[in-house]
């Protein structure tokens, strides 16, 4: 049961009323002396503190991201990073069926030599009667750091955010695509380092998987991201970097579109992998690029919003952003975005195409 999953918290709540119904029940009802008595009922008392706080710290954490995983929690990623080349290749990588309507795959790639595991939910219209030959679009959701794959269905209320917009006639039914964005517990921003080609995990591995094995529309006019924080900052810059693999990428709350130092500190490795600098060394490419953020947001301040949309002037990179009066840096946010930032991806993206 994963640290950030909606079942391991209800789980603890269970346990918590059921820790308090025993302590009612059973207080009276211990045998025995009073030095017998007292010892049982503190149990019993520090029993139901003990899950409450539990029940607490988890719901902040899932709140706040604070830890991933129990990896993450008990500070075994190392082990963790040294397995995350294990996992069987693209060709011979298998689904399987979640009770929420996902498929999920661990697999290693061919490009990048990294392997972690790739979420994909396909909308009620893939399996539609007479949609067998239909190609759909595909949007790949990248969550920020710390976070899983699961972010995005545990807090971000993925995929019937998407599926309520789908029926309002606002946004197409994409194919939703949620792969680690750091595979192996190493945050390099999306980018190919020396040790470590996430770049290519996200752009090659990850879309050839998909294409293998689901009907997708051609890239890059099928292709699109959104991402939130680290992940926003990845969905900014991949259309950039790989303009024949991504038409478009939708960044809600972006990191600074100049880089982190704390995540890649040789400075001309930073530079080359950030948003700003592509879009002004871009010319003429075939890319969209909405940016969203809250005027509250200190961690992602509307200027450099600005500043980027001015950067891309004259590129030839198409700039949306939004600009909301007021929000955090969370998902409460990120999912009111949803809306613009979907219609708007629906618009850059080619909508389901019988083949």
């Amino acid at each position: 049961m994963e640290l950030t999953s909606t079942s391991f918290l209800v789980t603890l709540i269970v346990v918590t009323a059921l820790a308090v119904l025993a302590a009612l029940l059973l207080w009276n009802r211990i045998p025995g002396p009073g030095w017998v008595r007292w010892p049982a009922r503190l149990l019993m008392i520090g029993l139901c503190q003990l899950t409450a706080i539990c029940v607490v710290a988890t719901w902040i954490n899932g709140s706040y991201g604070l830890y991933s995983s129990w990896d993450d929690l008990l500070g075994t990623d190392e082990g963790q990073e040294l397995g995350a080349m294990t996992g069987p290749p693209v060709g011979r990588a298998r689904f399987t069926q979640g009770g929420d309507g996902t498929r999920t795959t661990y697999f290693r790639g061919s490009h990048s030599k990294l392997a972690g595991q790739v979420t994909v939910w396909t909308p009620p219209e893939y399996s539609a009667p007479g949609a067998a030959r239909t190609r759909f679009p595909v949007l790949m959701l990248l969550h920020g750091y710390p976070g899983t794959p699961r972010t995005w269905i545990d807090l971000g209320s993925m995929p019937g955010a998407l599926t309520d917009l789908v029926n309002l006639g606002a946004a197409h039914p994409f194919i939703l695509v949620i792969p680690e964005i750091y595979p192996g517990g190493v945050n390099t921003d999306c980018s190919n380092t020396p040790d470590r080609k996430i770049a290519d995990w996200l752009a090659e591995d990850v879309p050839e998987l998909v294409a293998r094995n689901f009907r997708t529309l051609p890239a890059p006019g099928g292709w699109g991201l959104m991402g939130v924080s680290t992940g926003a900052f990845c969905a900014a810059k991949l259309p950039l970097q790989y303009p024949k693999v991504f038409r478009a990428g939708a960044a809600l709350d972006p990191d600074p579109l100049t880089g982190d130092p704390e995540v890649l500190s040789d400075p001309v490795l930073r530079e080359r992998n950030s948003p700003m600098w592509l879009v002004e060394h871009t010319r003429k490419a075939d890319v969209g690029l909405f940016l969203a953020t809250s005027a509250q947001d200190k961690d992602s301040p509307p200027q450099q919003l600005a500043a980027f949309a001015e950067a891309a002037a004259g590129s030839g990179v198409r700039v949306k952003t939004l600009v909301r009066p007021t929000g955090g840096h969370n998902f409460q946010t990120w999912t009111g975005m949803y809306p613009d930032a979907l219609g708007w991806l629906s618009t850059e993206l080619g909508p389901p195409t019988a083949s």
